[in-house]
């Protein structure tokens, strides 16, 4: 686990001039949130952001591409219909990674996941770990304002998913990440399956499978500050599906 006291957040994140940690943002009917968000996240030197838009009926993607047009530290991908959380951020990472990215953060649009904390992911990401996990289960981290249901699903899920796939991490299902270029250029991004939040768990198997090294940086998780949670039952029952298909696979 990582403590934020041990890395010095302040210095990495303006340490370069240049935008080198691409934040992708995928987004359905976020506009009361975007703008926000966004300038929030390039407060800091070291961040550029990606939104990737599934066609949002709320005008999410004008808004942010009015912001494209004068900002060239906000970049958008537009898609033509609503595919999926997983599928938004694989094509948003390999946009990030033709761009040059060397550093590449995934989020949340509804505020659950908190700008403050990027700098500390960046900095583990760039000193200790090949992926950084914001965890809600470990030492120092949380949730604030769920229902019972809400935590015994997530909370249920995460160990479901590291007794099934034995993942040494607390937090295997949270969307609020870093990760070092070359995990991604090593795992085979084609190959995933999972579209919903079991694409979380999926990417944490494949990158441990690879060998490479994850660490936890406790962070509080709020629940989305506008809009509903996209949560459904299809999404749940992919993820336990979807963990056993990637245990039979390496079997």
């Amino acid at each position: 686990m990582i403590t934020p006291d041990l890395v010095d957040h302040a210095r990495i994140a303006t340490s370069i001039g240049t935008a080198d940690c691409t934040v992708v943002i995928p987004t359905y009917n976020e506009r009361e949130n975007i703008v926000d968000l966004i300038n929030r996240v390039l407060a800091w030197p070291r961040f550029r952001v990606l939104v990737v838009d599934d066609s949002s009926p709320d005008g999410t993607a004008a808004i942010v591409a009015a912001m494209v047009a004068g900002e060239p530290r906000v970049g958008l991908l537009q898609r033509p219909a609503k595919q999926g959380l997983g599928s938004a951020y694989v094509a948003g990472f390999r946009r990030a990674l033709a761009e040059g990215a060397a550093y590449i953060c995934e989020m949340d649009a509804d505020f659950s996941h908190d700008p403050a904390y990027l700098p500390q992911l960046l900095a583990a990401a760039e000193t200790r770990y090949d992926l950084v996990l914001g965890s809600r289960y470990v030492p120092g981290g949380g949730t604030t304002d769920w229902g019972a249901l809400r935590q015994i699903i997530s909370r249920g899920g995460n160990l479901y998913a590291r007794a099934i796939l034995q993942l040494p991490v607390m937090d295997a299902t949270g969307g609020f990440r870093c990760y070092r270029r070359r995990v991604l250029e090593t795992i085979n991004l084609g190959d995933i399956q999972s579209n919903g939040y079991a694409f979380q768990i999926e990417l944490v198997y494949r990158t441990l499978r690879a060998g490479f090294r994850i660490g936890e940086l406790p962070i509080i998780f709020p629940d989305r500050r506008v809009g509903r949670s996209k949560m459904s039952r299809r999404i749940v029952l992919e993820a336990l599906v979807n963990v056993w298909r990637l245990r039979f696979r390496r079997i």
